[in-house]
This record gives C-alpha cells, sequence and structure tokens, in this order.
C-alpha cells in the first residue's frame, strides 16, 4: 500500500468537485493509494468546521457565549471537531462497507473510508450554516435537515459510482435512511416546541406571581 504526498491544490480541486459534480468525481475518485489521504481530509474538513464554530461562538451566534469564558472553551470546539471528524471517518468507513455489501458493491476498506472522506466536505458547510440555529431553531432544523439530505445523496453517488453497488438496492437503503433522518428532525422540532411551550408557560406564571407581589398590589 504505496502512500503518497498530499496535494493541498488537488484536495481544494476535489472538494469543489464533490460538491457541484459529486457523479463525475465519484466515477473517477481513486479507491486506493493510502489511508494518509482520507485522513488527512477529514481532519482538514473537522479543522476548518471546528474554527468556523470557533468564530460563531465569538461572535455569540452559536451555543457557547461570548467574551474570554466563552472563547476559552470556544475553542474546544476546534479540537473536538478534528477528534470527531476521525471517529466519523473511521467509524462512517465501517457502516458504509456494510451497506455496500448489502448493495453487492465494494467491499475493501480503504476504498469505502475514500468516499466517506469526500462527503465529509459536508462538515464545513454545516458548521457554517449552524448560526441559522441562533436565528429561529426551526429555522435552523430545516436548514439541517437540508444538509443532511444532500450528504444522503452524495452516499448514494458514492455507493454506486465508486462502489459499484447495485443501484436499486442501493436507493433502497438511502430511502431508509432518508425516512429515519426526516423522521429524526421531526421528533426533534416536536421536543423543541413542547420545552419552548413549557419556557414561555414558566416565564408567563412568574411574571404573574411578581404582579401579584408587586408594591402596588400589596
Amino acid at each position: 500500500m504505496s502512500e503518497v504526498a498530499f496535494d493541498v491544490n488537488l484536495f481544494i480541486k476535489e472538494s469543489k468537485e464533490v460538491l457541484v459534480n459529486p457523479k463525475a468525481y465519484f466515477s473517477t475518485m481513486k479507491t486506493t493509494g493510502g489511508m494518509a489521504e482520507p485522513l488527512i481530509k477529514a481532519i482538514i474538513y473537522g479543522a476548518v468546521a471546528g474554527v468556523i464554530g470557533f468564530i460563531w461562538s465569538l461572535l455569540n451566534l452559536g451555543a457557547i457565549g461570548v467574551g474570554l469564558l466563552g472563547g476559552s472553551f470556544g475553542i474546544m470546539i476546534i479540537f473536538g471537531k478534528i477528534i470527531g471528524s476521525i471517529f466519523g471517518l473511521f467509524i462512517g468507513a465501517v457502516i458504509l462497507l456494510v451497506i455496500s455489501s448489502i448493495c453487492k458493491g465494494s467491499t475493501d476498506f480503504e476504498a469505502n473510508m475514500r468516499v466517506i472522506a469526500a462527503i465529509m466536505v459536508i462538515m464545513p458547510i454545516s458548521s457554517f450554516l449552524g448560526f441559522t440555529f441562533h436565528i429561529n431553531f426551526y429555522f435552523g432544523s430545516i436548514i439541517s435537515l437540508i444538509i443532511s439530505l444532500y450528504a444522503l445523496w452524495l452516499l448514494y453517488i458514492g455507493l454506486v459510482n465508486a462502489l459499484k453497488s447495485n443501484a436499486e438496492t442501493a436507493k433502497i437503503v438511502i430511502y431508509i435512511l432518508l425516512a429515519c433522518t426526516i423522521l429524526l428532525t421531526v421528533l426533534s422540532l416536536g421536543r423543541a416546541g413542547r420545552t419552548d411551550k413549557i419556557l414561555k408557560d414558566f416565564k408567563n406564571d412568574n411574571a404573574k406571581e411578581i404582579m401579584k407581589d408587586s408594591p402596588q398590589n400589596i
């Protein structure tokens, strides 16, 4: 298994190709050449996603607040994304290998790993659009769902064009994953709605109590 030097310019070109012309990319994608290249890809995608998440946290557009304390915790987003991308690469490759096997495609681990690494180009995009949750949870959830559906479409193309899986079987698997993704999103929105109602009721009850205890009502 030969290892080749990582080409940054080629990495940028391939990243664009995956997003704008995935069929052409996966049809000609290398499925051999060593595991270093897909690993480096995953780490870069994770690092970029982490930096974007860190910037959003500093601007108070993420889950972590602004300021020194927020920045200190916020920088952990970068390390978390990098570690997550490495775990995600290997776990995703194993899962894809099983799916590819079911679809009578390639069961070569490196080939499946390379497909997952290519699809992880979605990570920085997802992180960039993470600010939409700050605007509105429902809006952010819809954007997140759209990104997930696009990732599933890339997965299908990777299965059929790069791993040579049976197209019809791959469609069935993707439809099942699509249904699960939509269901999880709907359940998440339902929980959010109930939580929001509870918080509003709690605030209203507190406001009533404050009005009762105010000086003019004593």
